[in-house]
């Protein structure tokens, strides 16, 4: 990976075999970031991806292995109690031009992945809701 800033904008390229999430990770813990919005496209080879079913507030995981096409990817870095946290979606099209998506777990890189982080000034924490069984943004 390498990436470069440019004042509140990040440029990033994540490589082949590369984890997209510890790359995030890896670059909002360097720049101290609390909070940005995430965007990227590019070529991944596994990927898991997760559909929140309300009514049960659990994930269902549906993993991926194939030639797939980042058709979007976007999210929020942030913080929990003060620590890193990411909040990923992405959608993934096959060679028939299937595409599968959902909140991102896992996702590894099989050419390259362009991804532009968009840094706010300021900071939201998140906090777990018992009713949603979700981290929510806390104001």
């Amino acid at each position: 990976m390498e990436y470069r800033r440019f004042e509140n904008t990040i440029i990033a390229r994540i490589d082949k075999g590369e984890e997209i999430l510890d790359k995030v990770k890896e670059i909002a813990l360097k720049e101290n970031i609390k909070l940005a919005s995430v965007q990227a496209l590019g070529a991944i080879s596994q990927f898991t991806v997760g559909v929140f079913k309300t009514d049960e507030k659990k994930y269902l995981a549906n993993e991926f292995e194939g030639a797939f096409e980042i058709v979007s990817l976007t999210g929020t870095i942030n913080t929990m109690d003060g620590e890193f946290y990411a909040h990923l979606h992405m959608s993934a099209g096959d060679e028939k031009g299937q595409v599968f998506g959902g909140h991102l777990n896992r996702a590894r890189v099989s050419a390259t992945c362009e991804m532009v982080i968009t840094v706010i000034p300021g900071n939201v924490d998140r906090k777990y809701s018992e009713e949603i069984g979700l981290n929510l943004f806390q104001f």
